[in-house]
């Protein structure tokens, strides 16, 4: 099945603390989306990408690119003004069936492990969630009381959040609201059954300061290619 990836890298770096959006901050020389879209390469040099950024950064991302000698072939898609129509709008860069992993472009550790693993068992079962176990005590709270809970039911979602492109593609027909936070929440609410894998400690999201340092360690401690 042909395979495809949307990468989505919307964002504003408001909680990293940077008047530069978040995916192109430098992580050891090289903006975290380059990071992320390597990644993929190295996976398959033949899965389609498709890149989708505020069109206001077509420009940075075309200059960076050129920086950096990054020359494989992608589609760029314009996205919208929340995640969900950002990953409408890619999806509506894929003509015909196949396979598509929905990947945030700050998740640039992902393993290719991880990315093939999404394909394979989204092959089979129709999607394929990375997803890690919880390490710590959690608790559910409300205005006046807490509880503890069993952490062994629950679930750390990560991306990739593999589909068939065609159950992904009706699924987000669906009204958008703010409670469809991933792809996996838009499938549920359109009536499919989500299918969990396990993801990887290492493939974090870089959403704080604290996230770049960890970020830069992980890759430091990884054997050179």
């Amino acid at each position: 099945m042909t395979e495809y990836a949307i990468i989505v890298a919307g964002g504003k770096g408001t909680r990293i603390k940077s008047a530069v959006p978040k995916q192109f901050l430098p992580l050891l020389g090289k903006p975290i989306l380059l990071h992320t879209l390597e990644a993929f390469h190295r996976y398959s040099p033949q899965v389609n990408i498709i890149l989708v950024l505020p069109e206001d950064d077509f420009p940075r991302w075309r200059e960076l690119a050129a920086q950096h000698g990054y020359r494989a072939p992608i589609v760029l898609q314009r996205g919208g003004d929340t995640r969900f129509q950002s990953v409408r709008q890619g999806l509506a860069k894929i003509d015909g069936d196949g396979l598509v992993a929905i990947h945030d472009g700050v998740r640039p550790l992902v393993s290719a492990d991880i990315i093939g693993a999404s394909f394979r068992l989204a092959a089979v079962h129709q999607s394929a969630v990375a997803a890690v176990r919880l390490k710590e005590s959690i608790r559910m709270t409300d205005q006046d009381n807490t509880k503890a809970m069993d952490r062994s039911r629950f679930r750390l979602i990560q991306t990739p959040q593999t589909f068939h492109v065609n159950l992904i593609k009706r699924a987000y027909e669906i009204k958008e609201d703010a409670s469809l936070t991933d792809d996996a929440s838009v499938a549920e609410r359109a009536g499919h059954v989500i299918s969990l894998f396990e993801g990887s400690y290492e493939n974090i999201k870089i959403t704080t300061p604290e996230d770049l340092i960890i970020a830069a360690a992980l890759l430091n401690a990884r054997p050179q290619t």
